[in-house]
């Protein structure tokens, strides 16, 4: 199931339904609903919202239409009058959805839609391996929807009310705006130290793969507890970028995961080590942070993180492994 083809934008954010949810959590859609419900105050209205009426029929009415593998955002609004246009911009195609009659058959109730927030503290309540994993992908899909209409912003804006499905093909995206977005993210500083607090699944996650994203020419990751949620992560980092990871013999990682991830994302090797307890992510020889949480373990429980200036801690480190 395409993650990305499940996101929509309703009321101005974007937003995943609890039907969608629950099948990418393996679970039904009324269990999954009654595990939100009895944890109702970790969801309140900006992470969790019903639809109306007229929202849901434009979802269930369109959200069928295209089956596309590009990266999809569907936009949700409602307008009495509208006219389709054809967008001349590459990668991009959109269509004014209205809506002329009232819904007819529907769910005996209205659908819940769970904001990045909320999907983040779903973990905390929908407790599996499954759930967890699916959580990272979710994530990820909701960083890349945000990005591209972050870097699209102007051409978005045209439009006076967002009332749109999108059709976005990544590698036909415009490189004008991929730059710019690019310089705005360099020009972003980040913080030297900081504590995450238990559940800040998103926000934690975010800040690692803004690390691994801004690597230039290579990553060392020393880290006991590397499985396969790792590389996910690690599959964001730039092409040509090299990636050494340091773990413990008895690590959840195969070499058929090495050489599959090799055939996409290289270069990655694997080394092994029994002498290290902490976490550390080295970025391109210079910037060393001392991470007090296992990378597939963000947010799950309170850790914090810090940049260590000296130098010479960098050399030595280098020289012991």
């Amino acid at each position: 199931m395409n993650v990305n083809s499940l996101i929509y934008t309703v009321r101005g954010i974007q937003v995943m339904l609890d039907s969608d949810l629950a099948k990418l959590f393996g679970v039904e859609t009324k269990v999954f609903n009654q595990a939100v419900k009895r944890n109702s105050n970790r969801f309140p209205n900006d992470f969790r919202f019903q639809l109306s009426d007229d929202e849901y029929d434009v979802i269930r009415n369109n959200s069928s239409d295209n089956n596309t593998d590009a990266l999809r955002s569907q936009f949700v609004t409602l307008k009495n009058d509208a006219e389709n246009k054809d967008d001349d911009n590459e990668g991009i195609r959109t269509q004014i959805v209205t809506i002329e009659d009232k819904r007819g058959k529907h769910r005996k109730y209205l659908p819940y839609a769970f904001t990045e927030q909320g999907v983040a503290m779903l973990t905390g309540v929908i407790r599996s391996a499954v759930a967890i994993e699916m959580s990272i992908k979710i994530m990820t899909a909701f960083v890349e929807m945000r990005r591209y209409i972050s870097s699209n912003a102007l051409l978005l804006g045209r439009i006076d009310t967002i009332e749109t499905r999108q059709l976005i093909d990544k590698k036909a995206s415009d490189e004008n705006f991929e730059k710019i977005f690019n310089a705005l993210e360099e020009k972003r500083e980040t913080p030297k130290e900081k504590i995450f607090y238990d559940g800040q699944i998103y926000e934690a996650y975010s800040f690692i793969i803004e690390l691994i994203e801004k690597a230039k020419t290579d990553i060392v990751l020393i880290d006991n507890y590397l499985d396969k949620i790792v590389l996910d992560m690690l599959s964001k980092k730039q092409n040509n970028v090299k990636v050494r990871l340091i773990t413990n013999p008895k690590t959840k990682l195969l070499k058929t995961d090495i050489q599959k991830f090799n055939q996409q994302y290289p270069q990655l090797s694997l080394d092994y080590s029994n002498k290290i307890h902490d976490r550390f992510l080295l970025i391109d020889k210079v910037e060393l942070y001392h991470i007090g949480a296992s990378l597939k373990d963000l947010g799950k429980k309170m850790f914090a993180f810090s940049l260590m200036e000296d130098k010479e801690l960098i050399t030595n480190l280098l020289k012991r492994l």
